[in-house]
C-alpha cells in the first residue's frame, strides 16, 4: 500500500517536473526526464516483485520467487492482469504452505481475472486438474484436463495431461474415498459369491 501511494506521488511529480521543464524551455533535460517518467509508468502495469519471482523461476530457485511474491502487501492495488499472476504464482509455489483448498481458490480467482498466454491458462488448467483429481472430484478434474489439452496449442504439456488421464482412471471416486476414511483406510471386500 505505501509502494503504491510512494510510486504514485513519485510519478505525479516527475509528469509535473518534465512538464515543467517543457514549459521553460529546458527541452534537453524535459528530454532526458522522459525517460523515468516512462519508466515509473511502466511500474504500473509491471510490478517488479513479480518480475523478481518469474526471473528465480526461470532459474529454478522458488523459495527466493516465493520469497518475492510474499513481499507483496496490497495486490488489489495492481492492473488486473498482474493480479492474475500474482495469484497463479502463489497458488503453484505456496500450495503446502497454503493448502489444496486455498491454491485451488487462489489459482480460480487467477482464472478469473486473466492470464495473458494461452500456456499460462493450460498449466493453469492442468494444476486445478491435480487438485481436483487429488480432492477426489475426477469428473472436474478430466474436464480441466481436457481444457488443458485445448489450451496448450504447442503440444508441451501433452506428455504430462496424459500421465494424468491415466491416473484419473486409478483414482478412487469421492464416495469411495469417504468410504475408506471410514473404516480407517481399508476397502471392505463384499462376500465372495
Amino acid at each position: 500500500m505505501i509502494g503504491f501511494i510512494v510510486r504514485t506521488v513519485l510519478t505525479l511529480a516527475t509528469l509535473f517536473f518534465t512538464v515543467w521543464l517543457f514549459a521553460r524551455g529546458s527541452w534537453g533535460w524535459g528530454i532526458t526526464m522522459i525517460l523515468p517518467l516512462a519508466i515509473l509508468i511502466l511500474s504500473f502495469f509491471r510490478h517488479e516483485r513479480i518480475i523478481l519471482a518469474l526471473n528465480q523461476m526461470r532459474t529454478g530457485n522458488t523459495d527466493k520467487a516465493y520469497f518475492h511474491l510474499k513481499k507483496i502487501t496490497a495486490p488489489q492495488f495492481m492492473v488486473k492482469k498482474q493480479q492474475a499472476y500474482y495469484y497463479y504464482l502463489i497458488a503453484m509455489l505456496g500450495s503446502q504452505e497454503n493448502g489444496l483448498a486455498k491454491s485451488e481458490q487462489l489459482m480460480r480467482k487467477a482464472l478469473q481475472l486473466g492470464l495473458r498466454s494461452s500456456m499460462d491458462q493450460a498449466v493453469a488448467h492442468l494444476h486445478l486438474a491435480g487438485m481436483c483429481l487429488q480432492s477426489g472430484r475426477k469428473q472436474e478434474g478430466l474436464k480441466l484436463l481436457d481444457d488443458a489439452k485445448r489450451l496448450d496449442k504447442d503440444g508441451m504439456l501433452g506428455e504430462q495431461i496424459k500421465t494424468m488421464k491415466k491416473q484419473a482412471t486409478q483414482v478412487a471416486s469421492k464416495n469411495q474415498m469417504r468410504m475408506m476414511q471410514m473404516s480407517g483406510g481399508r476397502m471392505r471386500m463384499g462376500k465372495p459369491r
